[in-house]
């Protein structure tokens, strides 16, 4: 479910993007829920949850509960369009770019340094990567996957959806590593992922946009980027940002050996190129 709320996403807490996220996930939850089962479910004090119902301009707990019962989601590819045009107020490239700053800060925000740190250091230490994306997250996968293979890390992407994902992860062993993107929802490919783990060993990472994330959908690191709010059209800038420092940290932490490795790429690229 979307929520429709009188501040732009730019004004919203980091507290206040959990709670948002967890009702937009778990609506009918949260209209039988009091407002401290909520509050444990997610991390934060009965406070800044009513705290957040007056930001959103309701008067209270309550008062937030009518206001998202009143409301019907809007779905679509075509809506979550339509909706970012008109809070652009017409499209222009300089308001394109001013709403990607915004996602990029966002974030920022709310991108752990902790899990960071972990998904480089699983990049690292992984005898193999296996990306999996499918839709519009493939060409984030094959970014990644050109990124690593440059640096010599050993990269596979694992097949988009059906049992040949099954197939995939028949090679996976403990000592890779799986990176996975699940923004809004982990998908059923996902869940096999995260449940495959759990008998192997192997790691996970996952991309992910949702601020709050139930532990039995979270993999070993936890990347969140902002990708614009339920109903607005998804950017990759945020992702594909995320995905480059992941790169450049990796490659820093390997030092010479990554300039060895591309240096060697850049000859043999030469070597090969046709007689001008």
């Amino acid at each position: 479910m979307t929520l429709k709320f009188p501040v732009m996403p730019e004004q919203i807490t980091k507290s206040e993007s959990r709670i948002l996220d967890y009702i937009s996930n778990n609506t009918e939850k949260f209209l039988f829920a009091s407002i401290g089962t909520v509050g444990r479910r997610i991390g934060v004090s009965g406070t800044t949850i009513s705290r957040f119902a007056r930001h959103l301009g309701c008067e209270d707990y309550k008062g937030l509960k009518r206001c998202v019962a009143q409301q019907n989601p809007e779905e679509g590819p075509a809506a979550k369009l339509l909706e970012t045009l008109s809070l652009d107020q017409g499209f222009t490239v300089e308001n394109w770019m001013a709403r990607q700053q915004i996602h990029l800060q966002k974030t920022l925000e709310g991108l752990d340094k902790e899990e960071f740190q972990r998904a480089v250091s699983a990049l690292l230490s992984a005898h193999r990567v296996f990306i999996h994306g499918k839709s519009a997250s493939a060409s984030l996968a094959q970014l990644l996957m050109f990124r690593l293979r440059r640096l010599g890390i050993e990269t596979v992407l694992l097949p988009s959806g059906g049992s040949e994902v099954l197939e995939g992860l028949a090679n996976v062993k403990e000592d890779d590593l799986v990176v996975m993107f699940s923004f809004s929802k982990v998908s059923r490919e996902g869940k096999m992922i995260l449940r495959h783990s759990k008998g192997v060993g192997y790691r996970t990472i996952a991309f992910c946009s949702r601020a709050f994330v139930p532990e039995e959908e979270q993999a070993d690191a936890q990347l969140f980027v902002y990708r614009g709010e339920a109903a607005e059209y998804h950017s990759m800038t945020a992702p594909a940002a995320v995905i480059d420092a992941l790169v450049v940290a990796v490659s820093e932490q390997m030092g010479d050996e990554s300039v060895r490795r591309l240096s060697r790429l850049h000859k043999m690229k030469k070597s090969y190129a046709p007689d001008r």
